[in-house]
């Protein structure tokens, strides 16, 4: 079976693998605290610095979070010429499971789905994360014309 990490550029699998360590442990840190988040995001710059993203404020105090994933991709278009790779995270409900699912993207054409089911905390402890599976994505970001 042919892997993503069969075409990609030593330097995009570090890029994407970065924002999947980054994002991840943050996902489990906030359901550990809220039992939930709503999405959001990171990227990559073309310097190689990596920063955080939210959706724009103005959905509202309870914003459907399909809305708050709209803003984030939103954004993460609006600054495509400025970055390099882009990660959107959302909590998600997967055949009956929780899951963090986390959308990878880099310019060069790499587009990837990363679903890591959990078993939701008790008493605000840290969510227990199952393994992850990995699948082609959709691009949301360098779409090709």
């Amino acid at each position: 079976m042919t892997s993503w990490r069969d075409t990609a550029s030593p330097s995009v699998q570090q890029d994407l693998d970065g924002l999947l360590n980054l994002v991840l442990p943050l996902a489990q840190e906030l359901l550990g605290k809220n039992g939930r988040f709503y999405p959001f995001g990171a990227l990559v710059s073309t310097a190689g610095e990596v920063s955080l993203t939210a959706s724009e404020v103005g959905l509202g105090e309870h914003p459907q979070p399909d809305r708050v994933l709209a803003g984030v991709y939103d954004g993460a278009r609006a600054t495509s010429g400025e970055n390099r790779a882009a990660a959107f995270v959302s909590d998600v409900l997967v055949e009956g499971s929780d899951a963090v699912q986390v959308e990878l993207e880099h310019r060069d054409g790499i587009a990837l789905v990363v679903l890591v089911p959990y078993k939701p905390a008790t008493l605000k402890r840290v969510p227990t994360f199952r393994d992850m599976s990995v699948a082609p994505g959709e691009p949301r970001v360098w779409i090709a014309s």
